[in-house]
């Protein structure tokens, strides 16, 4: 079972649906749900190097 890294909800299924999104910090894998990744979207691409976007 996969869970979101941010509120701890569970995937339906593992992998998660492709409507989540995963990253990947200081090693580690994290999984953020749906909702989690609207609402952070601004945040996660602010961490993004400009050649990818």
């Amino acid at each position: 079972m996969v869970h979101c890294d941010f509120c701890g909800c569970e995937a339906p299924s593992d992998p998660p649906p492709i409507t989540w999104s995963t990253s990947v910090e200081g090693g580690r894998r994290r999984t953020f749900c749906e909702e989690c990744s609207r609402a952070h979207l601004r945040s996660m691409e602010a961490r993004l190097d400009s050649e990818w976007w």
